[in-house]
């Protein structure tokens, strides 16, 4: 990769004495990073849409500091052992294209930080609006019991249990590695008392049950994509990602077996991304509800149980 003449060689002692000498203050760590990040061509696909916001993120988190500080405090002196931590995940960030979201172990969803480590895919599904609108108009009343699917790190299930506190909510995952961050990230926001996890392939650990409301976001990237994707994305589980030659694997699966775990007025909403075309080409006649997204997003679809019975009968 071509960098600019002016650009900081990160992989130089030189130049990084020179940093960790000169830059002192706060500000000057957000302003080397985004420079960083524009002059590697890092990839923001995961949660920022800049490199000056994920830069602010990224050196003010990494420092323990709300994300969302006053501007004065970039005008903070750095102590030496702050410099070389930031030059570190600088390094990192730019270099490996390791996301800022592993670098920290931190990711938000729905306005709340969760626990993310290499296990787990990083939150951004637009799953999140449907979530916060407490699923209007679909959903008549409030779900008594929930059910999140492939929940990795379990942010689409937790949030669901602050939007319906009454509800019982269950995560599930086929990935050992991915339980344990969802089990620990229920039990750092104390949600013991209204939220399960559950290790199993798709619903081998959930026999018997029946929900109100099944949320799934299953991996649903296909062969062509997989292998041409930012190298960012090649950091997360290839587990959580790949889905077979139409990126819909697991998704038939889901909707065979869905119905028997959905009361009569229950629904399966699941996201598909770029596979939706090879899902409706899949289903002409099955009744899916495509919605829109204000925040962006698409490739999610809404299912009645009453339509899947009829459908899989």
């Amino acid at each position: 990769m071509a960098l600019t003449d002016s650009a900081v060689n990160l992989s130089s002692i030189d130049d990084q004495s020179e940093c960790l000498e000169h830059f002192t203050r706060l500000g000057d760590w957000v302003r080397f990073a985004a420079s960083a990040m524009d002059a590697h061509q890092v990839f923001f696909g995961h949660g920022f849409e800049s490199g000056w916001d994920e830069s602010v993120f990224l050196c003010l988190r990494a420092l323990n500091l709300d994300w969302d500080a006053p501007p004065g405090v970039l005008s903070a002196t750095l102590l030496p052992r702050e410099r070389r931590l930031l030059w570190t995940m600088i390094a990192q960030r730019c270099l490996d294209r390791m996301p800022t979201a592993y670098l920290l172990e931190e990711a938000w969803f729905c306005g709340e930080p969760f626990r993310v480590t290499p296990d787990v895919l990083i939150p951004r599904s637009p799953i999140a609006e449907l979530i916060e609108a407490r699923f209007l108009p679909w959903l008549k009343q409030p779900p008594g019991r929930i059910l999140d699917l492939c929940t990795g790190s379990g942010c689409i299930g937790i949030a669901m249990a602050r939007v319906f506190p009454d509800a019982d909510v269950d995560l599930s995952d086929l990935s050992e590695s991915a339980v344990s961050i969802a089990v620990d990230n229920v039990d750092q926001k104390d949600l013991g008392y209204q939220v399960r996890v559950h290790q199993g392939d798709v619903f081998a650990a959930l026999e018997g049950e029946q929900y109100d409301l099944i949320v799934a976001n299953p991996p649903y990237v296909d062969e062509d994509d997989i292998d041409t994707m930012p190298a960012e994305f090649h950091h997360e589980p290839r587990l959580g990602l790949a889905a077979g030659p139409d990126g819909l694997e697991l998704v038939h699966r889901i909707l065979r077996e869905a119905a028997d775990h959905l009361s009569d007025d229950g629904w399966l909403i699941c996201e598909v991304g770029n596979s939706f075309g090879a899902l409706m080409t899949a289903y002409p006649d099955l009744a899916l509800h495509w919605p829109e997204f204000e925040r962006g997003g698409h490739g999610v679809f809404l299912v009645q149980a009453s339509e899947l019975r009829t459908y899989f009968t």
